[in-house]
């Protein structure tokens, strides 16, 4: 448990802050002195481990992000942002899942296509936000193709969208964030820019559907020095927040606010 603590403490803030709502608070000093770990604790968004929020307002249109673990980052940056103009929803992740996906990948598009009904639940959206990409790119050590390889991404991707559509709620793709050189490290990880031929097929897919595209590559690709954690995928809170901003800004512009 201590090594796990630990590890709190190289995360970004806002995700650090979520973990250790599940942590007993005498746990709390292994990782920061208990001032700070009580008022991360404190701090920390109810909502944010959570499909739905804590008190959505039935007055409010209701938004859902559909991603990974970067709009995990972003999510509370969106959630203030939009306080007061919108109910924001967001998949817990892995553990919300119900069907694995043939290959075990979490947050790819095979498992979104094995996941979509739960996640939408009985919920009406009026806003989709979603991303699908950094799993599929995920490359096994010795394999010679992304876990998701690119051809089986696009047939993944339309049938998503295809479904999303069929909500009825105006959809919005944001863009896969950069892979950085050194985050292939580990049994399963990503080679440096292998993302892009992946958004390029997106955009594509985007353009015949007519779906707007929040191009959150184009947003930190020139900045991922001071937004994005070294040989890492992740993103400091500053990066986070960049995300978020621009995220919200978009949902503003599609519910007309």
């Amino acid at each position: 448990m201590a090594h796990k603590l630990l590890m709190l403490s190289m995360m970004p803030t806002n995700l650090a802050r979520a973990i250790l709502l599940t942590l007993p608070l005498a746990l709390l000093p292994l990782t920061m002195n208990p001032t700070e770990a009580f008022a991360a604790a404190a701090q920390a968004d109810p909502a944010y481990e959570h499909l739905a929020p804590a008190s959505p307002d039935p007055a409010l249109p209701n938004v859902l992000l559909l991603g990974d673990s970067i709009s995990i980052g972003y999510q509370p940056f969106v959630t203030k942002a939009l306080a007061g103009v919108a109910n924001v929803y967001r998949i817990k992740g892995s553990e919300e899942m119900t069907v694995r996906p043939k290959n075990g990948l979490r947050l790819s598009t095979d498992s979104a296509l094995a996941n979509l009904d739960g996640w939408l639940g009985n919920v009406k959206f009026s806003v989709i936000h979603f991303n699908w990409g950094l799993h599929d790119v995920k490359q096994q050590s010795g394999k010679p193709t992304q876990q998701v390889p690119l051809e089986e991404y696009k047939t993944n991707l339309r049938q998503l969208v295809h479904r999303l559509k069929a909500t009825g709620a105006r959809l919005i793709w944001a863009t896969t964030t950069p892979v950085p050189p050194g985050a292939d490290q580990g049994p399963t990880g990503r080679k440096a820019a292998a993302e892009l031929p992946y958004n390029e097929a997106a955009l594509q897919i985007m353009k015949e559907e007519g779906i707007p595209v929040n191009d959150l590559h184009a947003l930190v690709a020139p900045r991922l020095k001071e937004a994005q954690r070294p040989a890492n995928v992740h993103f400091t809170d500053a990066g986070s927040k960049m995300l978020g901003e621009q995220v919200a800004g978009e949902i503003r512009k599609a519910l007309g606010k």
